[in-house]
């Protein structure tokens, strides 16, 4: 499993698990299906993601970035605003255990709400950073 995918699987579960941050949302997904709305009028996907090599002291790493995007059809930005800080609160200097790689450090870098171009929807972003060791190659 990549570096990537092992992150996002642990923090997904790690947003799941949370049902401060799940009071608000009805899923949160990889790949948004056709119909995403359902009774909470509001769920979180997997925006842009990247990496660049990071090694420190001859040991192999990688900080990684993703954004995930909330979306919420409620009728203000400051639902929004508790769900971003449901998300921050779940995330920000955590310590997920990684199965494969270990996690050095994990931290919310940014956050914001945005007007969508259609005018019922609010889109939140969640930055979040870590810093991740891979094992060495045998």
């Amino acid at each position: 499993m990549s570096v990537g995918q092992e992150l996002w699987d642990a923090i997904r579960d790690t947003l799941l698990a949370d049902a401060t941050v799940m009071a608000g949302l009805n899923a949160i997904y990889d790949k948004v299906p056709d119909k995403p709305w359902g009774e909470k009028n509001a769920y979180m996907s997997r925006g842009p993601f990247y990496g660049i090599p990071d090694e420190a002291d001859c040991i192999g790493g990688q900080e990684i970035t993703i954004q995930l995007d909330i979306w919420s059809r409620k009728p203000n930005r400051w639902t929004m605003d508790d769900m971003i800080a449901a998300v921050r609160k779940a995330l920000h200097e955590r310590g997920l255990q990684l199965t494969e790689n270990a996690l050095v450090n994990m931290r919310v870098t940014l956050w914001r709400i945005i007007d969508d171009p259609d005018p019922l929807t609010v889109h939140g972003v969640v930055q979040v950073t870590a810093l991740v060791e891979e094992p060495e190659e045998v």
